[in-house]
């Protein structure tokens, strides 16, 4: 994951840091400047030298405090205090993310994640004095704090599941075609059992064409329990009898699968607000594709207006190398990314970890 993205940044911040050395450092003015520079002037020779005088003594004034200060300074500080110092100005780094923006744009970094990590980084690099030793590392911490920044970490959904005095904990699954909506409900079932929390399936995907077979071969695999309707039955009806279920079994969670649908069919979208409206769920879902890029950032963006999601599972994070989507879909919809799809067995469900995430860009 990230892999593209990565090489990128890389090039990047070597490029930069050699454009800032090749700039001059910013020159202090000294007392040998004032004296031996040649000076153009009409002033009286005596004004001339009175002025001299002066800011000589505030010269002199400014060395005492500058002494005073450096009493105040540790070893390590005096030492490098004298190392050349180059400011990163508004040119340098605007010209930096105009580069930078290319290559999140390319990796399928959506347009208003862009705009809150410009932000970011302006906020820590605009103007800041950095010695010429630490010029690549400084930007490479300022540009990870800023994506870290905007990443959301997620809640633990087992310690939610857990404290809900009034069982079952319901979860709604939703999500277009070919995403690995079921898959994933299996691996999180797997996850369930794991950490002896049990459970039922609602088949509540009565449309699709095998939908119902292949939640149950999951089923059958994992020993749990499968509710289903025939199909063309109405969704919102198994999912209220796979609640039913779990209560009369004091079971504690429900998983509730539904049809894959674009969240521009009205029609799906309407049978979706009706699955919420009858199963009132504790939890609300949405899983993607990462590979997708800014079509799985829309996507969450348009269920969340439409059902209001709590969370999002992404899938093929394993083979994604240019991991736009998971910097993206937090910040455009508000909401975190609870997991991370790594592969094709049951116990590839990673828990998503922001600190993790930006390593994987920058180690």
């Amino acid at each position: 994951m990230f892999g593209f993205l990565k090489k990128k940044i890389q090039v990047l911040l070597k490029k930069t840091t050699k454009e800032i050395e090749e700039q001059k450092p910013e020159i202090i003015e000294s007392k040998e400047q004032i004296i031996k520079e040649p000076e153009i002037s009409f002033e009286p020779a005596e004004e001339k030298k009175e002025k001299i005088k002066e800011r000589l003594e505030e010269l002199k004034q400014e060395e005492i405090k500058e002494a005073q200060e450096e009493k105040k300074l540790s070893f390590f500080q005096r030492l490098t205090k004298g190392f050349t110092k180059f400011r990163i100005n508004e040119e340098t780094l605007d010209k930096f993310f105009s580069e930078l923006e290319e290559i999140l744009i390319e990796n399928n970094v959506a347009i208003e994640a862009i705009d809150k990590l410009k932000q970011k980084l302006e906020e820590k690099l605009l103007n800041q004095e950095i010695k010429k030793s630490e010029i690549e590392e400084k930007i490479k911490e300022a540009l990870k704090d800023s994506i870290e920044t905007i990443l959301l970490q997620p809640f633990d959904v087992l310690e939610k599941i857990r404290s809900k005095k009034e069982k079952p904990y319901v979860i709604v699954f939703f999500g277009i075609n070919g995403s690995g909506k079921t898959t994933t409900i299996a691996k999180f079932a797997w996850l369930l059992k794991k950490n002896n929390l049990s459970c039922v399936f609602a088949a509540s995907d009565t449309f699709r064409a095998a939908s119902i077979e292949q939640l149950e071969q999951h089923a059958n695999k994992l020993d749990i329990r499968l509710i289903k309707h025939k199909y063309g039955s109405d969704p919102a009806a198994v999912a209220f009898d796979a609640i039913a279920h779990a209560k009369a079994h004091a079971l504690d969670v429900v998983l509730i699968d539904t049809a894959g649908r674009m969240h521009t069919k009205t029609d799906l979208l309407k049978e979706m607000e009706k699955i919420v409206r009858v199963s009132k769920p504790d939890l609300k879902i949405f899983v993607a594709e990462s590979i997708t890029g800014n079509d799985a950032v829309e996507q969450a963006k348009k269920f969340n207006e439409a059902i209001g999601i709590d969370a999002i599972i992404l899938t093929k994070a394993d083979v994604d190398e240019r991991g736009g989507t998971a910097i993206s879909v937090s910040q455009v919809t508000g909401k975190p990314i609870l997991f991370l799809g790594m592969g094709q067995e049951y116990k590839d469900l990673e828990v998503f970890d922001k600190k993790k995430v930006v390593e994987k860009i920058f180690g």
